[in-house]
């Protein structure tokens, strides 16, 4: 009896660790999850801040026109970031679709008309670029447009389709020089390519396209064709 009694005794002193390893497990959890949450949370303040300093930059560079090598070095380096934030998203589906306004590119043909545009009595306005997918990710179109206040435009029309996670195709298919007084001029359309949206949320989209340019743009609403 006696002899019972102290094993006894030993079983229970050497389970009692055990459960306190068990009890202490939910903490140990809690506290990981806790953990969790907190890189979570400082991820997204540090991606508002790249954010955030990707638009003061290009915001003093006249969408791309006087971007000194340091601002695009930093300009750069930003586009890194949101590009690694944005790895392994798909970036294609129909948030994509809306009427991005142009912020900032690298794009030579882009930046010369908004440069020129004085040399020819006029002067750029709003630079948009306009993308819906149509249904399924095909029968979409794409538009780029140069505005020139209060009544000229340049159109570029394209159909689009959807390749895969990142990358969307396009072919041009229609150039307009809109000019004051509603006359228009039809240029022949050339040419296609494809373009990866490296970042995308409600607001931004950073892409690069098949000629190396990179383009930067704030959502300015839904889908708006321009005529």
């Amino acid at each position: 009896m006696h002899l019972q009694h102290s094993q006894s005794t030993v079983r229970a002193r050497a389970g009692a660790p055990g459960r306190s390893a068990r009890l202490a497990a939910p903490g140990s959890s809690g506290a990981h999850a806790c953990s969790c949450a907190a890189r979570a949370q400082a991820s997204k303040a540090n991606l508002a801040s790249v954010k955030g300093e990707l638009l003061q930059l290009v915001g003093n560079t006249s969408r791309g026109v006087s971007t000194s090598p340091s601002d695009l070095k930093a300009i750069q380096e930003a586009v890194a970031e949101l590009k690694a934030a944005g790895a392994g998203a798909t970036t294609t589906g129909p948030q994509q679709s809306g009427t991005w306004e142009l912020v900032w590119t690298s794009e030579k043909e882009t930046l010369f008309i908004l440069e020129r545009a004085p040399l020819f009595g006029t002067k750029a306005g709003d630079v948009y670029q306009v993308i819906d997918i149509g249904s399924g990710g095909s029968g979409g179109y794409l538009q780029n447009v140069i505005t020139f206040p209060p009544e000229g435009s340049f159109i570029v029309d394209s159909s689009l389709a959807v390749e895969g996670p990142q990358r969307v195709a396009f072919s041009f298919n229609a150039a307009t020089l809109k000019l004051p007084g509603g006359k228009k001029l039809g240029l022949p359309p050339f040419g296609k390519g494809w373009f990866d949206n490296l970042y995308l949320d409600e607001e931004l989209r950073v892409s690069y396209d098949s000629r190396g340019d990179t383009l930067i743009t704030r959502r300015a609403g839904p889908p708006r064709r321009f005529t």
